[in-house]
């Protein structure tokens, strides 16, 4: 499923989601008016109101019997029923004392609902009905139940202060509401465009125990097919037919081929020590920047040992290299003229640092760099221009990826008065290098 799909679908409202709200709400004024009106001795039309009560709740049977609880509601299907809950209510504070009822704050509960679930403009159209129907509630409705000897009276200000305080709240939680649901349902994309990022690792690695599964299975039947090429030749030395002599012999070599094959099949999943599979880091900063030099950016490439160290036998893994690619392709982006790749390495650690020297990271999110969706350097870049680069996933997918490999990933400013961007990436040999026994029983 692509990003874009993902995030649509989750931004969607299940309409079992309204079904429960709603009988909550149902549920909440029955309570409400029966207490009122039955333990309190108000009076007030209680039967008009249950007319409201009853019409709710026709519609939520009509909402489950007609549609699937996992139905998910389009956005304008999800903005009708959150007006009609509005409406409704209005209604029912309108029989109960308008916004003199304390009950005047639920009215934020479609708008809050709407922030979390649909688009801001949808929501923005709420907040302006719910605004509507408590301005109207402000200057018409029927009296609060009250005791019928005392009078219960509220002076405009008071009613234009609950107003001006509904409009408040409105806009501070459907904005805290709207940003906290946007942040997680980003989250949750980023998630997905990276498992997608690795799936093709994923297959690969299967494909090595699919290699092996077959390698077993076919060696029986071949085993077979050797054991009787080699009777036949027996009896073709005793014949004369040497043509039939040499198709065997042929044929007993070609077998051999493929016995050869299949033992290399059947070790591909265990074999991470072969010469395809080890790389020196030499070899790993070439691959990572090969690709990039063609965009007209001087890479310079430096490489040292502390203290006497050996170099690292780095594993071959798809996902460092697609990390640190990213890294370098980003560095080549912005960079003015110049990209510095500096890498060392002493008995315990591996560090490669990347340096440019374009515009650096902004202030304003240097402490942010690696969340989704974070556009930090806005210009036109070297290697996309595309409407689908700078969507701000580069940087976490890779960050994301080389601390699956062990690493530790730190972004920062080069020192003032010189400007540019520096990511260092530190990993612990142990956990980055291949063994040297390994190493050695693979050559054997």
């Amino acid at each position: 499923m692509r990003a874009d799909v993902y995030d649509e679908d989750s931004r969607r409202l299940r309409v079992g989601t309204l079904i429960f709200l709603r009988w909550i709400a149902i549920v909440g004024q029955s309570i409400a008016c029966l207490f009122v009106y039955f333990a309190l001795d108000f009076d007030f039309p209680v039967g008009l109101c249950f007319v409201f009560i009853v019409a709710s709740a026709t519609l939520n049977f009509g909402l489950r019997y007609g549609t699937s609880g996992t139905f998910r509601l389009s956005d304008l299907e999800a903005v009708v029923l959150l007006c009609y809950d509005l409406v409704q209510l209005s209604f029912l504070l309108y029989l109960t004392g308008g916004v003199t009822n304390p009950f005047v704050m639920l009215l934020l509960a479609p708008v809050t609902i709407s922030a979390v679930s649909l688009p801001r403009n949808l929501t923005l159209f709420l907040g302006i009905v719910m605004l509507s129907a408590a301005t109207f509630l402000c200057m018409e409705y029927e009296p609060l139940p009250w005791y019928e000897n005392e009078a219960l009276k509220f002076p405009l200000l008071y009613r234009a202060s609950i107003w001006a305080s509904l409009a408040l709240s409105a806009a501070f939680i459907a904005i805290y509401a709207a940003r906290v649901s946007d942040e997680g349902r980003l989250l949750a994309t980023a998630l997905a465009a990276t498992e997608l990022v690795l799936e093709r690792e994923q297959h690969l690695s299967q494909l090595d125990g699919l290699a092996a599964a077959a390698a077993h299975e076919l060696g029986t039947p071949l085993a077979t097919i050797t054991l009787i090429i080699r009777e036949l030749q027996k009896g073709a030395e005793t014949s004369a037919a040497e043509g039939l002599k040499d198709d065997l012999d042929l044929l007993a070599q070609e077998t051999a081929r493929c016995r050869e094959i299949l033992g290399k099949l059947a070790s591909m999943g265990a074999d991470q020590g072969t010469m395809m599979n080890v790389l020196s880091l030499d070899t790993l900063i070439e691959e990572v920047v090969e690709p990039q030099r063609e965009f007209g950016v001087k890479v310079e490439i430096s490489k040292r040992g502390v203290n006497n160290a050996s170099p690292p036998a780095l594993a071959r893994n798809p996902g460092l290299l697609y990390g640190l690619g990213n890294l370098v392709e980003n560095a080549i982006d912005f960079a003015e003229s110049r990209v510095r790749i500096d890498a060392w390495w002493t008995r315990d650690l591996v560090t490669i640092l990347i340096e440019d020297d374009g515009p650096g990271f902004s202030s304003a999110i240097l402490d942010r760099l690696g969340d989704p969706y974070l556009r930090g350097r806005p210009t036109e870049r070297r290697t996309k221009n595309d409407s689908q680069s700078g969507l701000g996933l580069g940087l976490f997918i890779a960050k994301t990826l080389l601390e699956r490999s062990g690493a530790t990933v730190e972004t920062y400013n080069v020192s003032p008065p010189r400007t540019g961007a520096v990511v260092k990436v530190t990993w612990a040999r142990s956990a980055l290098e291949i063994p040297a026994a390994k190493l050695m029983s693979s050559d054997s």
